[in-house]
């Protein structure tokens, strides 16, 4: 397992799918997670790239966020409307962990508002999942053909050309 920075140095073309993507929609993503019941959950949320590290933060009170604290285990899925996936996307799947640091919810809080101009600052996050990476995939069409990227920890990223 990895946090952002080392995955984005090892595999570079997913990352690079996924922050293309991941900006092309305002920063929106499908989080799934798994409900109490053991079925999939998908809900939309807005991950953010902060200090090297990817984060799961969200409004207080969400289910997803109950969800990860029962069963930390994720997929995240660069949000797309386009069928023919002309611009890729990307799905990470990791594990999250919700740090309880005040100093840190500020740093992120002082980010958060120089980036987006929301407002959070002084604020004490419910919740705030550091991840950690334990595979990755992206998707690419291009010349009548598609590319799956794939990336393991220990392994380099591989493609697969499907015609």
């Amino acid at each position: 397992m990895i946090g952002w920075q080392d995955f984005a140095e090892r595999a570079p073309r997913i990352a690079a799918i996924f922050t293309r993507r991941h900006a092309a929609t305002g920063n929106l993503c499908m989080l799934a997670t798994l409900r109490s019941d053991g079925f999939p959950r998908i809900s939309p949320m807005e991950p953010r790239v902060f200090e090297g590290r990817l984060w799961l933060v969200g409004m207080p009170g969400t289910t997803k966020f109950r969800d990860l604290a029962r069963d930390p285990r994720f997929c995240l899925h660069t949000a797309t409307v386009d069928t023919q996936v002309t611009d890729g996307d990307a799905k990470l799947w990791g594990l999250a962990r919700d740090v309880r640091d005040p100093a840190l919810h500020q740093r992120f809080a002082d980010d958060l508002f120089a980036g987006t101009g929301l407002d959070l600052r002084g604020s004490e996050f419910d919740y705030l999942y550091d991840t950690d990476l334990t595979g990755a995939s992206a998707v690419e069409y291009a010349d009548g053909h598609l590319d799956i990227t794939v990336w393991t920890p220990g392994q380099p990223e591989r493609v697969i050309r499907k015609h």
